[in-house]
């Protein structure tokens, strides 16, 4: 009986001591690879159905839509002056911005009622900006101000400086007359910022040139119609930035205050807005520049300034003048950049110290607005300080040495910069186009969709099937195409970019300090001046806005590349290194992996700013959407084609983002 009883105790503990079959590892499927199966599918079906529905449009030929736009355009133009909406509504804004942008021009840019000169004449002014630099800043930003504003007249470009000056200055003051107490308002409540948010990102994401078609329909074109386009670009960088310096208060000290009876509105007032100066003021900075880059886009609807002495150069080919007019846009960009960063690093200093104006400075400051004012006077009453002196010299002079610098590029360079262009045009961008211009339109369509539900989910997958279906009903369908080629080829190249100088510049201290600064004076230069040194390098080819777009979008990209692999913990660095990895092997192994959330950040702005510029670029032969949007403006037939164009930029624009967002906050989670 013992025995028979420890049998089954025997067989169990048999049956315990076999070891468990082994269970094969179940590979997981990254997104990586359902993405590279989604473009095989794509690949495969486009070389089989290659040619056939591809909403192809040639560029004189409208469709229904294009032609209905061109009827509302002809009935809008027609009831301007009867319809209620545009008698009390858009006539009277137009009215107030006109009125506002005349007054200014009629003080420091135009003849001023009988008189041949402004009220203020150059003299005046250049007294009035050096004393306001010294005033928010110090002294050397007040002689840079004061130099680079008589730089200006040296040009021969004083009073198209002065248009450009008193249009964003109109902007500027009309914009932060809303963005910083809606921006305080966010700050303050949460829902506030939960329905602004939504909008800002939209009218972020829009290029400069897409805000213009749309606005003369309502507004004409003109200086009214420029200044409130860049009101609507400028204004959310101020609102936002407020709204995250107030929010950025410690709650404890808005506590502490309310403790001691403070009421809502002290606080707010002797409180949130003091301790949230330095930033308000850094959002002024960001609206300034942004007004500025906008007003010289916006003289493709006949915005006075140096805008339009450099749409006229470009359609022309006349590189010295375009290189001569934007040097000035970057003299007059750096002089506003430097003073409001100077003025929001004082209003720091002051903040700390408690006592902004010390007894001395104060006697300065009254002794200096002396000065300024008897310049102003002298400028106001005679001929000699109201006129700028000479006949633009030095202008004439760059522009000249601008054309033999072409010309010598040109004679010497074009093999290297068409073997160049030749390289990365038949090796990327012809095949990419061809690619999505000869697809069917459902087979681009799905692959789209694909693809960003895999990298941003489902929400992500439905905004873009949206965005696809409407950019079929535009009737620019193949022109999207083209464009977006071009922007994804540019982004490839940007993100390169980045990657190489970020990494750099993240891993050294030296080289962050030497290369910033460059491109901090790269982000501060308007789109439009990308476009001239390569106009003399690559001649007017897509090519040229491909590249300018590279420049242009690979300052963001590179910092935010940087300061994510600064992040990377040095501890985690260092156990790499003891175990005897590579610099290779930490970078592409430890940094970028654990950066990837800043690399997916890189990628968004870096689709926002190329989309940007490469649409700016169908003023030098870019084509495709951007030329659409140019020849809407210049061509009465073609305006109706030229605002489908814009909303199929916008909806790009929609989809970049969406996408790339949804796929950053994936990444980080």
């Amino acid at each position: 009986m013992a025995v028979a009883m420890e049998k089954p105790e025997t067989a169990g503990e048999a049956r315990q001591s076999v070891p468990p079959p082994p269970v094969a590892p179940v590979r997981r499927i990254s997104r990586s690879m359902v993405v590279g199966a989604i473009l095989l599918v794509w690949l495969v079906l486009f070389a089989v159905l290659r040619g056939r529905q591809t909403l192809s449009l040639a560029a004189a030929d409208l469709t229904d839509l294009h032609r209905w736009l061109n009827d509302v355009n002809d009935s809008v133009g027609a009831d301007r002056n009867s319809n209620p909406l545009f008698l009390y509504f858009f006539n009277e804004i137009r009215l107030v911005i006109d009125t506002l942008v005349t007054f200014v021009q009629d003080l420091i840019s135009q003849p001023s009622g009988d008189r041949p000169v402004p009220q203020i004449g150059w003299l005046g002014v250049v007294g009035l900006v050096g004393y306001v630099a010294w005033a928010v800043a110090n002294w050397r930003v007040a002689l840079l101000a004061v130099a680079g504003f008589t730089f200006l007249g040296l040009q021969g470009l004083w009073q198209e400086s002065m248009d450009t000056l008193s249009l964003t200055l109109s902007a500027v003051l009309v914009a932060l007359l809303f963005a910083i107490p809606l921006g305080v308002w966010a700050g303050l409540s949460e829902r506030v910022n939960r329905i602004v948010t939504p909008f800002l990102d939209f009218m972020q994401t829009m290029p400069t040139m897409v805000y213009l078609a749309p606005l003369t329909l309502f507004f004409l074109i003109g200086g009214a119609s420029a200044t409130i386009a860049t009101v609507i670009y400028a204004a959310p960088p101020a609102l936002r930035i407020t709204a995250h310096a107030i929010r950025s208060v410690p709650p404890t000290t808005v506590e502490a205050a309310e403790s001691m009876g403070a009421t809502r509105r002290q606080s707010l007032l002797k409180v949130l807005l003091p301790m949230s100066r330095r930033t308000v003021v850094m959002g002024v900075n960001q609206t300034i520049m942004a007004a500025l880059a906008m007003v010289t886009i916006a003289a493709l609807i006949d915005a006075p300034g140096l805008g339009k002495t450099v749409v006229q150069a470009l359609q022309s080919l006349d590189v010295g003048t375009a290189f001569n007019a934007g040097l000035a846009i970057v003299v007059m960009a750096i002089v506003l950049d430097r003073v409001t960063t100077a003025a929001s690093e004082r209003a720091e200093a002051a903040r700390r110290s408690g006592n902004p104006l010390l007894r001395w400075r104060r006697h300065l400051l009254v002794a200096g607005g002396a000065v300024a004012a008897v310049l102003v006077y002298l400028s106001h009453t005679y001929l000699w300080a109201a006129e700028f002196p000479g006949d633009g010299g030095t202008g004439s002079t760059i522009a000249k040495a601008a054309d033999n610098v072409t010309t010598w590029a040109q004679d010497h360079l074009s093999g290297l910069t068409n073997g160049f262009r030749d390289v990365i045009t038949n090796g990327l961008l012809n095949p990419f186009q061809t690619l999505l211009t000869d697809s069917p339109w459902w087979l681009v369509g799905a692959a789209l969709i694909g693809i960003a539900v895999v990298l941003g989910g489902w929400r992500a997958g439905i905004t873009t099937a949206v965005c696809v279906g409407l950019l079929v009903g535009t009737g620019v369908w193949s022109d999207g195409m083209t464009t977006l080629a071009s922007t994804v080829v540019a982004t490839v190249l940007v993100m390169l970019l980045g990657m190489v100088f970020g990494v750099w510049m993240g891993r050294s201290a030296l080289v962050d300090r030497l290369v910033r600064p460059t491109l901090d004076a790269a982000q501060v230069m308007p789109p439009f001046v990308y476009l001239v040194p390569f106009l003399a390098l690559f001649g007017a080819t897509r090519f040229t806005a491909i590249v300018a777009a590279i420049v242009y979008a690979a300052p963001v990209a590179i910092k935010i590349i940087a300061d994510g692999v600064r992040t990377v913990p040095a501890t985690t660095v260092e156990a790499a290194t003891s175990t005897g990895c590579s610099t290779w092997q930490i970078i592409t192994k430890v940094q970028l992996p654990m950066a990837r959330s800043a690399l997916t950040l890189a990628t968004n702005q870096g689709l926002i700013y190329v989309l940007s510029m490469v649409v700016v670029g169908g003023l030098v032969g870019a084509g495709a959407l951007g030329y659409d949007v140019v020849a809407g403006f210049s061509q009465g037939q073609l305006y109706g084609k030229g605002l489908a164009a814009g909303l199929a930029i916008v909806l790009l624009g929609v989809m970049f983002d969406r996408i790339t967002q949804a796929a950053a906050r994936r990444t980080s989670n």
